[in-house]
């Protein structure tokens, strides 16, 4: 019987800040500048349907198991390996502790861009996304805002679950959800708005390809938050009175209700900046930090002021929601394992992971070496120390972790178990349609699916080879 928590470790005060809480860490920066674009690519609407069958088909048995062991075992994502009498595993734990705090060491050097510009615009600075380059070399400026952000995200974490993540999470989901609703009803008032989402959400059944259901999976996985220990942790503060498979669906459809919403945000403005067209626009951080402040300088004012601001609080809002989770799984590991009080804990993991992420603040300019760090097998140009990081942590450290998550689920602590933590607060639960689904999914499709993006991406990334060409 696993024990239960310690008031040093702390719980959910409410189911509902639990869910606010998971589903912030799965809403993240890369809901509302890669998203988007992802689906555009993808065939619009075509790859919107490919992505909510990946979320609730292949990624939700992940969820849910991850959530289960955390409330099962009341434990950080290594000891819950340990608790539940299987100490040889518990290098999956170790992997997404370390998952996440090198996605937390480069996350934090990008919201504080985000951060940045919201301080630039708030001045009218419109002119700060011609500087984009010069603005991220400016390493003691970066250091600056990244140092703010890393402070802000510690002084939640350290103020423990209840009052900290939770109350925050309360704060900044509802503040989140507000802020883009608003910023897209504006949006849509724009010229050519029509015509941004007709290229957003019109299927085109002839752009959906095999790599097309490759960057749905990868782009689920990630904005779910899976594999890096995180919904493990929150599940330890979890009651037993909880569903779980409710909590994971409401999480899940959050998540996906956010990035869609994105881009009903984003699709308007890039027609407005280019009168419709979309023939020669790309996704990602260029967009969002070169282009649209000259989209918001071009409204009538003060109305680029307050759009072009509140867009990047945005931002850095959903990057908060994130990088309080990341911060909590090391943090937790720290106070189950080692007994060390939470404040300390939070001083020893934040300081560490900064330190670890400054050759990542140093890779866009400001150093050379760190810019141009290391050229893979198969490549002619070299790409930075934070391209790496990111290459290894997200791309492929989050599939590996999670194939393994479902393996040792299914025949290591076996389906039974799992079946009977999730009965708890769902009596119905054993035999029903939904056991079914989350046996076959651990069994068999999740992890076969996520070995198959695991041995792609590494063969992809650092050794040239391109399956789809």
């Amino acid at each position: 019987m696993a024990t239960q928590p310690t008031t040093n470790r702390g719980t959910w005060n409410s189911k509902l800040g639990f869910i606010l809480a998971a589903a912030g860490s799965a809403v993240g920066l890369g809901n509302i500048w890669k998203f988007p674009f992802e689906v555009a690519d993808g065939g619009g609407g075509a790859f919107v349907v490919i992505y909510l069958v990946c979320c609730f088909v292949l990624c939700f048995p992940v969820l849910v198991t991850e959530i289960a062991i955390g409330r099962k075992t009341q434990k950080n994502a290594v000891g819950a390996f340990t608790a539940l009498g299987h100490k040889n595993w518990r290098f999956i734990g170790w992997l997404g502790i370390l998952s996440g705090v090198l996605i937390l060491s480069f996350y934090n050097v990008v919201a504080g861009w985000a951060f940045g510009y919201f301080i630039e615009l708030l001045q009218g600075h419109f002119d700060i996304g011609g500087r984009f380059g010069e603005f991220i070399s400016d390493w003691s400026t970066i250091t600056l805002y990244s140092i703010i952000f890393m402070i802000l995200t510690a002084f939640i974490i350290s103020s423990g679950v209840s009052s900290g993540i939770e109350r925050a999470s309360k704060i900044l989901m509802p503040s989140l959800l507000f802020m883009i609703l608003g910023l897209a009803a504006y949006s849509l008032t724009l010229d050519n708005a029509m015509k941004g989402i007709e290229f957003y959400l019109v299927p085109d059944f002839s752009k959906v390809t095999l790599e097309t259901v490759y960057n749905a999976l990868g782009q689920a996985f990630f904005s779910l938050s899976l594999g890096m220990g995180a919904l493990i942790t929150y599940g330890s503060y979890l009651s037993k009175k909880d569903n779980i498979i409710t909590s994971a669906a409401l999480i899940t459809l959050t998540d996906v209700g956010i990035a869609i919403i994105a881009g009903l945000l984003m699709f308007p403005l890039v027609a407005y900046l280019n009168n419709g067209d979309f023939s020669n626009i790309e996704g990602g951080p260029g967009l969002i930090f070169t282009v649209l402040p000259g989209v918001f300088e071009s409204l009538s004012s003060p109305y680029g002021i307050i759009v072009g601001a509140g867009f990047f609080l945005l931002l850095s809002f959903a990057a908060l929601t994130s990088t309080v989770s990341l911060l909590e799984v090391p943090v937790s590991y720290i106070i189950d394992e080692f007994h060390v009080k939470r404040k300390k804990a939070v001083i020893i993991m934040s300081t560490i992971i900064y330190l670890i992420g400054i050759p990542s603040l140093l890779s866009n300019g400001s150093s050379a070496f760190f810019t141009e760090f290391v050229t893979y097998i198969g490549s002619v140009s070299p790409v930075s120390f934070m391209d790496l990081v990111e290459h290894l942590s997200s791309d492929t450290f989050l599939p590996l972790g999670g194939m393994m998550i479902v393996v040792f689920a299914a025949y290591v602590w076996k389906k039974e178990n799992l079946s009977q933590e999730l009965a708890n607060g769902n009596p119905n639960f054993i035999g029903s349609l939904n056991e079914k689904f989350i046996h076959f999914g651990i069994q068999y499709l999740s992890p076969t699916i996520l070995g198959i993006i695991f041995l792609l991406t590494v063969a992809n990334r650092f050794f040239g080879y391109n399956p789809f060409e």
